[in-house]
């Protein structure tokens, strides 16, 4: 077997590459690609200059996406730019080949399949689910570790698996920053961004927004926004790994697979809410890091260990590549995060600063993240979860990252009980980190869009919108698929990561200066993201207009694009957008004492022991009294019916307003004891980051 890379963009290589696996739908004609141990691997390259893999090798240039699949060997001969191949004809396929898994395998699949519907059946049973706090917050009554493995799993998506691994074999161990980055970033969560969050008593990050600056375009602004990046970025990204997998990999039916995974997602995270989500995500984190574990294993096992890894990666150059060209060749930075800040794909200064940002907004303001961190039972246990999975996050340049770059290396054989466990890994990662996108997307859209113009809807009926609108996440998901198998080449795929890119600085600086400088009014900062949000968009626009040349094409681009790297580039935009945010907030009045109050870290110590009884919750408002019933009037299929729904309907003099169950549910106080645990663990969690990347810098 070789490794071919597809990108119907190229001129080299990616003829026969269709011809094998794209085009005309030859797949089942072809032998069907086989599941190395080593995973299918796609990354989005931002600035990457070249990836090559023997027998066959593609060369992209500069905000190119490729992916990696596993074809018969071959051999090719490149001529002024166009290839001519031979390859050894492929026998017939057998009959069931299309679906050749062994009986190990698909008992793997049945299993990790009840097991997913079993948790997300008991965790229905544990918690109110006819509530906004129970449906959207899990009740507030999570504990830190089904915190911290829900933090983990929603930010490790299928892309990640099939990404960093694909990052690893093209330009070593660079892409890692992100992953370390991100320790840091929940840390800050954990400890400044959360309490300021639980003082001001919000549900969303929009709502956070209406309660610290007052008014509602600010609201609605970022409400809006953040629909638009789960739906274009975030689902399209999932659902373009997914449907790569299940196509090249396993060759099933594409459209089948699909809405299976996705009706058994949508089954519990619309009956069960965020606590469902919260559970099954716990399940997916064991199974993932089961799989990847396995996975690191035998691909060490297979190349001979550390110091073969490290030999073999910088001499894994392969025999056919443009003449008089760096193209092909392994980067002498591959085992370095920090890179030239000029010519290289991560410059160290857009590493520092230019990452960091954007990083800040994924997980100390985005919903998905910190919709976890708000359903837990205290500030301790909220900080105990963003430890948790602060201490996860370690593990992917283990698990991920350096068996791709193992697969630049070698090819092992396939082993069924792994490929039965890979397919639960990529499986689990697609669907935790969809759920988690619903759920949190479903909650923007009820609470800070339909209640806005609904103010006066009940209880049930936002809980009736709330699981109607992950119905329709999951129809856009479907929709979805034909438009990703159209970017045969990627392309469709890079621009819309792009929007991420260009769209995160802006919103950061929102939260940043919100948070911490008590004297950011609503102009300020509505201003602030607009024009942050118009240069971002102006970025953007270009780089449709003018794509990225090939590694060994001369780059005739305008400057703004081939001279400033998108690191650079967001760190100019969030300066900008900074000075917008101080200028206008220092030229027009002051905030209103009502919109700080408890809405910047300043006030946070203000509210330390007095009881959150004033969170806003829409349960103890409800005015729906008219759908009150007694019990013994409905049938039993209603009963279930309701009961499935998370619409228990009370008895008849039962009170309906629910209190808090602890004490400490609504309060920023920490048991002392409880509390120096969290603070020394944070600290031997910095040490250690501080010693990987000062070790790989």
């Amino acid at each position: 077997m070789a490794i071919c890379l597809i990108n119907s963009s190229h001129v080299h290589c990616v003829q026969l590459c269709q011809i094998l696996v794209v085009e005309r739908e030859k797949v089942a004609q072809t032998k069907r690609l086989k599941l190395s141990l080593v995973t299918t691997a796609v990354y989005f390259f931002h600035d990457y200059s070249r990836v090559t893999f023997d027998y066959c090798t593609c060369y992209q240039g500069r905000g190119e996406n490729v992916f990696i699949s596993l074809i018969p060997p071959m051999t090719f001969d490149i001529e002024e730019g166009r290839q001519k191949s031979t390859m050894p004809p492929s026998p017939s396929p057998s009959p069931g080949s299309r679906n050749a898994l062994g009986t190990v395998d698909i008992v793997v699949l049945v299993v990790y399949f009840l097991l997913v519907l079993a948790v997300g059946f008991w965790s229905m049973c544990r918690t109110k689910r006819s509530t906004v706090d129970g449906y959207f917050l899990a009740g507030k009554n999570m504990t830190w570790w089904p915190v911290g493995a829900s933090l983990f799993a929603s930010n490790i998506g299928s892309g990640h698996f099939i990404g960093l691994a694909g990052s690893g074999a093209a330009a070593g161990i660079g892409a890692i920053a992100y992953e370390w980055n991100g320790i840091l970033m929940l840390l800050l969560l954990g400890w400044l961004f959360v309490p300021i969050y639980i003082a001001s008593g919000v549900k969303t990050m929009p709502e956070y927004l209406q309660r610290r600056f007052g008014g509602r375009r600010t609201q609605l602004f970022i409400a809006v926004l953040s629909l638009f990046i789960y739906i274009f970025t975030k689902i399209s990204v999932d659902m373009y790994a997914g449907a790569l997998f299940i196509q090249l990999a396993l060759q099933w039916d594409i459209y089948l697979a699909v809405v299976v995974l996705l009706s058994i997602t949508a089954l519990y995270t619309v009956a069960g809410g965020l606590a469902a989500v919260i559970y099954t995500d716990a399940v997916q984190t064991v199974i993932m890091l089961a799989g990847a574990l396995t996975l690191m294993g035998f691909s060490f096992a297979e190349v001979g260990g550390w110091d073969a890894l490290m030999d073999g990666y910088l001499n894994a150059i392969p025999s056919i590549r443009v003449p008089n060209s760096t193209c092909g060749i392994p980067r002498d930075d591959s085992f370095h995060i920090f890179r030239d800040p000029v010519t290289s794909d991560l410059p160290w200064p857009g590493v520092i600063i230019g990452m960091s940002i954007p990083s800040m907004w994924y997980w100390c303001s985005d919903q998905v993240i910190v919709q976890r961190s708000l359903a837990a039972k205290s500030l301790t246990h909220a900080k105990g979860g963003s430890l948790m999975a602060a201490y996860l996050k370690f593990l992917p340049f283990f698990i991920i990252m350096l068996p791709g770059m193992i697969s630049r290396i070698l090819y092992t054989g396939e082993v069924r009980l792994v490929t039965g466990l890979m397919m639960a890994v990529m499986i689990a990662a697609l669907m935790s980190s969809l759920t988690s996108i619903f759920n949190s997307a479903s909650t923007i859209f009820t609470l800070d869009l339909w209640k806005t113009f609904r103010s006066r809807a009940s209880e049930w009926e936002l809980m009736i919108v709330g699981r109607v609108f992950v119905l329709v996440l999951v129809v856009v998901s479907v929709v979805w698929i034909p438009v990703v198998q159209a970017s045969q080449g990627g392309q469709l795929y890079i621009y819309i990561q792009s929007i991420s890119t260009y769209l995160q600085p802006p919103v950061s600086i929102i939260f940043l200066t919100g948070c911490f400088w008590k004297r950011t009014n609503e102009k300020g900062a509505f201003w602030g993201l607009a024009v942050g949000l118009l240069v971002g968009c102006t970025r953007m626009l270009l780089d449709f207009i003018y794509p990225a040349p090939r590694c060994y094409e001369e780059d005739d681009r305008p400057g703004v694009l081939k001279d400033v790297h998108y690191l650079y580039f967001s760190t100019l935009l969030s300066f900008i957008t900074l000075g917008v945010v101080v200028g206008i907030s220092l030229a027009t009045e002051q905030p209103k004492p009502d919109n700080r109050k408890g809405g910047s870290l300043f006030n946070v110590s203000m509210a330390r022991g007095h009881t959150r009884s004033t969170i806003h919750s829409l349960l103890l408002n409800s005015s729906d009294s008219s759908s009150v019933s007694s019990v013994q009037s409905q049938s039993r299929l209603m009963s279930a019916l309701y009961w499935i729904c998370g619409m228990e309907r009370r008895k008849e003099g039962v009170d309906g307003p629910v209190t808090c169950p602890e004490q400490a549910l609504c309060s920023l106080e920490e048991e002392p004891r409880l509390r120096l645990i969290v603070n020394v663990n944070l600290l031997m969690c910095l040490s250690a980051t501080v010693f990987v990347i000062g070790y790989w810098v």
